[in-house]
């Protein structure tokens, strides 16, 4: 069966994360949603997204086909459900379609056409930005077992101070001394070489991905996803770093979310509690409109390739679109557009040419090419918000 993830009504909800990614490739736990399916699945997926995104992402049609909406977070139950799918058959719940069966004879899907079965049990579905720190300790725990069952953990090793040991599990090549694991509040996973340096005290549910590094002296609690290549230091919280992002130094980090080839500089912090305790509102794109999240906690989200000067202040719920550069002193403003450069002193826009620039480099330092295809998405993104750019340029 060929099994295809589709990015659903939620897209425009999840940017500026889907500026540059799928649905599917958002990763929340320690897997992304493709990741999940496909572990799940025991079987490859493709994508259908938008146009800009498709040569790197692209979607391969077969004779017979399944199409996930990329929102839902899979389950045992749930894959049941989808795999045992025949043909002009849909799973739906509360009305929404979650899986559906399709050949490549069909020319349109008529849902009236079909038979639904109903899904009743619970499960993850991300629906809002927040959603990816707030629903990251259920996602850690499902990965968790999904990931380390009938396996054997390396074993712990004795300069390691540990509560719950049963609740750990460090995969071959990680690097970890005389530092602090509490796996008493959730589990603790610990990726294929990655390394926790002396010092850190960490509380679950926490995951650490391949390759990701923990810095000196680091304290992190509540629900943490430090995505592979990452490079984390200081004070974290809540929070989630896609891959290939770095906050290496002292501040704080709560309630918030990175996407890939970000940096924060050193010292930098983001509120994630107004001062009045009120409800944190967030920026949306699709009414242009700051949106109330409900949420008491809500920190900062940055989309791919942005960055911060050292002491940056984020105010509580700030939104840092696509390549992005902000610096100096003051409370930048809560809403960020693509490609803006300065702070509170003032912005203009980084003209695609000077951030592609930086991009290359930072890539290159990790062995990364920064390819035409990459180029190609970003440009397009910076082409089709231009209009909520300053005017003048950099």
């Amino acid at each position: 069966m060929n099994y295809i993830l589709f990015d659903g009504s939620v897209r425009n909800a999840l940017l500026p994360f889907t500026f540059t990614r799928p649905v599917g490739d958002i990763r929340v736990g320690i897997l992304t949603i493709r990741e999940k399916w496909e572990k799940y699945l025991g079987n490859t997926t493709t994508t259908i997204t938008e146009d800009y995104l498709s040569d790197k992402y692209p979607m391969v049609e077969m004779d017979e086909n399944i199409l996930i909406n990329a929102a839902y977070l899979p389950n045992e139950i749930l894959v049941e459900l989808i795999t045992n799918l025949h043909d002009r058959q849909a799973v739906v719940k509360e009305d929404e379609i979650i899986a559906f069966y399709t050949t490549d004879a069909q020319e349109e899907i008529d849902f009236e056409d079909y038979e639904f079965i109903e899904y009743t049990d619970d499960c993850l579905k991300i629906e809002h930005t927040w959603d990816i720190f707030q629903k990251n300790d259920a996602a850690i725990r499902e990965d968790f077992e999904l990931l380390t069952q009938d396996r054997k953990s390396q074993p712990i090793p004795s300069t390691v101070q540990v509560l719950n040991p049963e609740n750990i599990f460090i995969e071959e090549g990680a690097v970890l001394n005389f530092v602090t694991l509490n796996a008493s509040t959730g589990p603790i996973y610990i990726g294929k070489n990655a390394e926790i340096m002396e010092g850190s005290v960490i509380r679950g549910p926490f995951a650490l991905c391949e390759e990701a590094q923990v810095k000196l002296g680091t304290k992190i609690y509540g629900a943490t996803t430090v995505g592979p290549h990452c490079r984390v230091g200081g004070e974290i919280n809540n929070s989630v770093l896609f891959a290939y992002s770095n906050k290496g130094h002292d501040g704080f980090l709560g309630n918030a979310v990175l996407g890939e080839w970000c940096n924060i500089g050193a010292d930098s912090n983001n509120s994630n509690l107004k001062n009045n305790y009120e409800p944190v509102k967030l920026w949306n794109y699709e009414t242009a409109r700051f949106e109330n999240t409900g949420l008491q906690f809500c920190g900062l989200m940055m989309g791919d390739h942005s960055k911060c000067g050292i002491n940056t202040m984020f105010n509580t719920g700030t939104v840092v679109g696509v390549c992005a550069n902000i610096f100096g002193a003051g409370f930048p403003r809560n809403y960020i557009a693509n490609f803006t450069w300065g702070g509170a002193q003032g912005v203009q826009v980084y003209l695609p040419k000077k951030a592609f620039e930086t991009a290359k480099i930072v890539m290159q330092r990790r062995h990364i090419e920064f390819s035409s295809m990459e180029e190609a998405i970003l440009q397009h993104v910076f082409d089709e918000t231009a209009e909520w750019q300053k005017t003048d340029t950099i």
